[in-house]
């Protein structure tokens, strides 16, 4: 199974994560869900993530990563020098997630929120449950 990536299908800044990995993935490592659709609720439901979750959540060889440990562990898939940002996994996640947590926190003021989830373009839909 590949990793699935889920996120918040109405977070601008969430949508933009997702564009940016899509663009940095050429080996098309990834899969994307939003928390919102049926494929993420049956995800959600099966790996038993609290229902007050709404942040980045990868699940990769049937383990489940949140918040930067999702985003890290991501960024070693991605071309070019994202992969370096992994060595910040030698942090402790309570430090690493105090920055998550403010632009999470944050994300519908800072980048504003859509009324429904992206309809991905004819090119990436085969990589969205």
């Amino acid at each position: 199974m590949h990793p699935v990536i889920l996120f918040d299908g109405v977070c601008n800044f969430c949508d933009a994560s997702v564009q940016f990995i899509l663009n940095r993935d050429p080996n098309e490592t990834f899969h994307f869900a939003s928390l919102q659709s049926e494929a993420g609720k049956e995800l959600l439901k099966k790996y038993n993530v609290r229902n007050d979750v709404d942040s980045m959540i990868l699940i990769e060889n049937d383990k489940v990563y949140y918040k930067s440990s999702a985003a890290l562990r991501i960024t070693r898939h991605l071309r070019g020098a994202w992969k370096l940002l992994y060595v910040f996994m030698v942090v402790p996640a309570p430090i690493r997630n105090i920055a998550y947590d403010l632009i999470a926190r944050n994300r519908y003021k800072w980048f504003g929120k859509k009324d429904s989830c992206m309809l991905p373009p004819p090119n990436v839909r085969k990589r969205f449950l």
